[in-house]
C-alpha cells in the first residue's frame, strides 16, 4: 500500500512539474510566434509603404534587435541558476531558476530505477510542447488581441503555481540532509569549528568586563560568524565547480549539448517566420507549432524509452545522443533543401522527432556522471552553459546573418550544420571512461532513517504530536 501511495504521490508531483515546465516554454513560443512577434514595416521603390506588425512592427526593429529579444530575460535566469544551485543544501529558491536545478534531481530520486530516463523523458517533452503550444497561442492571441494581450493571459497562468511554492514544502534530494536535521547541524558546527572554539574563549574572556560592553563583544561574534559561514559556503562552491570542470564525461556532454542547443533555440524563434518567407505559409505559427508538438513528444519519449531499453549506461546515452543527433541533422538539412513545402514539412518532421530524442538521455549523463550532493549544480550549470553558449548568442547571430545575405534558405542550412558539431562532439563521449555515480556516498548524504523520516513534499504531517513529547524527553 506505501509502495501504491509513494508512486501515485511522485506521478502526482511529475505532473506538477511538467505543467510547470510546459508554462515556461509556452512563453518563449509565444514571443518566437509571428502574431505576437511580427514583422517590420517594409517600403516599395514606388513609395509605397505597409505598416508593421507585432513586437517587431511596434518597435521597428531589425533581425539583430528582434532576435536580442529572445535572449534579453535569460540573464536573471542565468545569474539565479548557479546561485539556487549553491543553496541546494537549504533547498530553497523561487522562479525558474531554482525549478531547472532541483525538479530533474527530484524526478532522478523517485522514478523507478528501470524508467529513469522515460520519467526524464516526459518531464523534458514539456520543452518542444511549451513552444509548439507558443507558437499556437501567440498566433491566435496575438493575431486576435495584440500581442500585449498574450503576455498578460500568462501571468494569470503562472501566477496559481507561484502562489502553490508558498505552501509546498522544501524537496528532499538523494546526498542531502535536511536543514533542520541533527546531522546538519554537526555538519555545520563541524565546518565552524574553529569559530566555534574562538567564540567560546571569547566568552571566557568577556566575564571578566564590564556589563556595557557585553552585547557589543556578542553582535562581533556573531557577524564574524556570519561572515565565515558566507566564506565557507563560497569555498564549497568553488570546490564543486572544480570537480564539475575536471569531469571529462560532464564538460563532453556540456559542450555537446550547447552546440545542440545553439540550433534548436535559433530554430524555435525564427522557424516560423523562416517557414513564412521560404514556403510563403500563411498559417506559418499553426504548422510550425503542430509539427513541434507531435514532434517533440514522441522524439522526446521515445529517446527516453529506448535509452531504458538499452539499459541506461552513460555510455549508451552518447551512443544514442551522437546516433540521432547526426541522423537528424541530415534530414533537416535536406529538408531545406527542398523546393516543395511538403517536401519539407515530411523530412523535417522526421529530423525533429530524432532530434528531440537527446532530451532524456543528454540530462541522464548529467544526473548521474556526479555524486548525488552535486546534482543540482551540474544541472544550474549545464543550464548556464547551454544559454550562454547556445541559445543566448544563436538568435542575434542568425538575425544578423539574415541581414547580411537576406536568404533565409541558406541561413537555415547555415544553422543546420552545427547540429553535426554537437553529433560529433557526443561521440567523442562514448569513449571516455564513465561510471554512474548516483549511488555514490557524499558527505551530506542522508542515512535510510533520515530519509524515511523525512516529510514528502505534498504529504500532510501526521504523528507530529506525538512525535514532540519523544523529542522533548531526549
Amino acid at each position: 500500500m506505501d509502495v501504491r501511495r509513494n508512486f501515485l504521490r511522485n506521478s502526482g508531483l511529475l505532473a506538477i512539474f511538467c505543467v510547470i515546465n510546459l508554462l515556461n516554454y509556452l512563453d518563449r513560443g509565444a514571443i518566437a510566434s509571428n502574431g505576437v512577434n511580427g514583422s517590420r514595416g517594409t517600403c516599395t521603390e514606388g513609395g509605397t509603404c505597409t505598416s508593421g506588425t507585432g513586437i517587431q512592427g511596434d518597435f521597428n526593429l531589425n533581425n539583430f534587435e528582434d532576435g536580442v529579444l529572445s535572449s534579453a530575460f535569460l540573464v536573471g535566469l542565468l545569474v539565479a541558476s548557479p546561485i539556487f544551485a549553491s543553496l541546494a543544501k537549504r533547498l530553497v529558491g523561487v522562479g525558474e531558476a531554482s525549478f531547472i536545478s532541483l525538479a530533474a534531481p527530484f524526478i532522478d530520486d523517485n522514478a523507478p530505477a528501470a524508467q529513469k530516463t522515460a520519467w526524464l523523458a516526459i518531464f523534458y517533452m514539456c520543452i518542444p510542447s511549451g513552444y509548439a503550444l507558443g507558437y499556437v497561442y501567440g498566433g491566435l492571441v496575438g493575431s486576435h488581441f495584440g500581442w500585449r494581450c498574450a503576455f498578460w493571459v500568462e501571468s494569470l497562468l503562472m501566477l496559481p503555481f507561484a502562489i502553490l511554492g508558498f505552501f509546498m514544502k522544501p524537496l528532499q534530494l538523494k546526498g542531502f540532509v535536511p536543514g533542520d536535521s541533527k546531522k546538519a547541524l554537526v555538519l555545520e558546527t563541524v565546518a565552524s569549528g574553529v569559530q566555534v572554539t574562538d567564540a567560546s574563549n571569547s566568552k571566557d574572556e568577556s566575564l571578566s568586563l564590564k556589563e556595557e560592553f557585553r552585547d557589543k563583544s556578542s553582535n562581533d561574534r556573531s557577524k564574524s560568524k556570519s561572515a565565515t559561514k558566507m566564506l565557507d559556503q563560497f569555498s564549497r562552491f568553488l570546490n564543486d565547480m572544480k570537480v564539475l570542470l575536471l569531469d571529462e564525461v560532464y564538460v563532453v556532454n556540456v559542450l555537446g549539448y550547447a552546440a545542440y542547443n545553439f540550433v534548436i533555440g535559433a530554430y524555435s524563434y525564427w522557424g516560423p517566420k523562416a517557414g513564412y518567407n521560404i514556403y510563403q505559409m500563411t498559417d506559418a505559427d499553426l504548422i510550425f507549432g503542430g509539427i513541434t508538438i507531435v514532434c517533440g513528444i514522441v522524439g522526446t519519449l521515445a529517446g527516453g524509452f529506448v535509452l531504458d531499453f538499452m539499459t541506461n549506461t552513460l555510455s549508451n546515452a552518447f551512443k544514442l545522443l551522437s546516433m540521432t543527433t547526426f541522423i537528424g541533422a541530415a534530414f533537416c538539412f535536406g529538408a531545406f533543401l527542398f523546393r516543395s513545402m511538403y517536401g519539407f514539412l515530411a523530412l523535417f518532421s522526421i529530423g525533429e522527432i530524432l532530434v528531440f530524442a537527446t532530451q532524456g538521455p543528454v540530462n541522464y549523463v548529467c544526473l548521474h556522471c556526479v555524486k548525488p550532493s552535486l546534482r543540482p549544480l551540474s544541472m544550474a550549470m549545464s543550464t548556464v552553459a547551454i544559454h550562454v553558449f547556445g541559445d543566448v548568442p544563436s538568435s542575434p547571430l542568425v538575425g544578423v546573418l539574415q541581414d547580411s545575405i537576406n536568404n533565409w534558405r541558406t541561413t537555415a542550412l547555415i544553422l543546420t550544420a552545427i547540429l553535426f558539431l554537437a553529433a560529433g562532439i557526443w561521440f567523442v563521449g562514448i569513449f571516455l571512461h564513465s561510471m554512474d555515480r548516483f549511488d555514490e556516498e557524499s558527505e551530506y548524504q542522508m542515512s535510510n532513517d533520515e530519509r524515511s523520516n523525512t516529510m514528502p513534499l505534498l504529504q500532510e504531517k501526521t504523528g507530529e504530536a506525538s512525535e514532540a513529547p519523544a523529542q522533548s524527553q531526549e
